[in-house]
């Protein structure tokens, strides 16, 4: 049935359908770990060789496929199944693979940790500490499987966001351009490519920098540190992408103060994170912030709250940038 013809939900089918997704996604956890997309290639395939192809029960693969189909992964055929556009997302050689971040989410520390958000809800502190005593970090650094899911979805998100970092601002301006918090330099790189004029410095935690050492040259310098306490380059942009959502205030306060004694006068901040908006509409920046809140310390914030933060730390919010997707650059200078 075309959409503009589907009936209007009833409040009946609304809360059914908020309280029975977490059906759906699974299923798109399952064939995403299973490598579907991958086994489905560029023409269309039976189920049987589907399900041959991944080692799993035909009849029940294809219960899982004609779900998704259903809301556009994958398309049902008589000869089987094909890609749609989504589905191809799903491939790992696709450009703009989501395969690792639907991966990730789907890890066993994700699920249990939004089993006990009413923890959270409680006491405002991270669901996750009820499972890992230490958080995330320290559950990360102790599973290497789950690490290297979670390494790799992030690069994938880093680069689904960074092409729209790019095409929406302009670096010409800037002779040396600090990126903190940078983790392998995915974007740095991307900005210096875009910028033959600037020069970088990749700053993140030690053990991190040593991870990358291979890319320092004579336009990308690499330093090691602690953003909240030593002493940061001295730049005339500093670049934070989804840095301070996981913090609390105090710790962005913290962080924020660092980047202000650093900075030239003439210097810009530049904040690329996901606003949540003011009105009642959903959005992917209010969904994430529930994250947030389940398995970290941090929050999404608003532009007002974004405000308020950079002036306590010394710095005024000049302009918010649309960038394509779900981020927007928050451009702040000094005071």
């Amino acid at each position: 049935m075309p959409a503009e013809s589907r009936p209007e939900a009833t409040p009946f089918d609304t809360i059914l359908q908020i309280s029975t997704a977490y059906w759906l996604s699974r299923c798109l956890h399952v064939v995403a770990d299973l490598g579907v997309a991958d086994a489905l290639g560029d023409t269309p395939q039976s189920l049987s060789a589907l399900a041959e192809a991944t080692g799993t029960h035909t009849a029940s693969l294809g219960r899982l496929l004609r779900l998704l189909s259903a809301h556009g992964i994958f398309k049902s055929r008589p000869e089987g199944f094909a890609h749609t556009p989504s589905s191809q997302l799903l491939r790992k050689d696709h450009p703009q693979s989501m395969r690792a971040l639907i991966r990730a989410t789907a890890l066993p520390i994700y699920w249990e940790s939004y089993g006990r958000l009413d923890y959270s809800v409680r006491t405002g502190l991270p669901a996750v500490e009820q499972i890992a005593p230490g958080g995330l970090w320290n559950y990360l650094a102790g599973h290497p499987d789950a690490n290297e899911i979670f390494n790799q979805a992030m690069t994938a998100k880093a680069q689904g966001q960074i092409a729209g970092v790019i095409a929406a601002y302009s670096f010409s301006g800037f002779a040396t351009i600090g990126d903190l918090g940078g983790g392998r330099g995915h974007l740095l790189k991307a900005v210096l490519a875009a910028t033959p004029g600037a020069k970088g410095v990749l700053f993140d935690l030690p053990h991190v920098i040593d991870q990358v050492s291979g890319m320092a040259s004579d336009r990308l310098w690499l330093q090691g540190g602690d953003f909240f306490k030593d002493q940061l380059p001295v730049c005339d942009a500093y670049l934070m992408m989804d840095v301070i959502n996981t913090w609390n205030d105090d710790r962005v306060d913290a962080i924020l103060k660092n980047v202000r004694r650093a900075a030239p006068a003439h210097a810009k901040l530049l904040l690329v994170e996901s606003v949540i908006s003011e009105d009642s509409n959903p959005s992917w920046a209010k969904m994430l912030d529930i994250t947030m809140l389940a398995l970290l310390s941090g929050k999404q914030r608003t532009r007002a709250e974004h405000e308020r933060l950079l002036a306590v730390s010394g710095f005024r919010l000049e302009r918010v940038v649309d960038v394509r997707g779900t981020s927007t650059i928050l451009e702040a200078v000094p005071i």
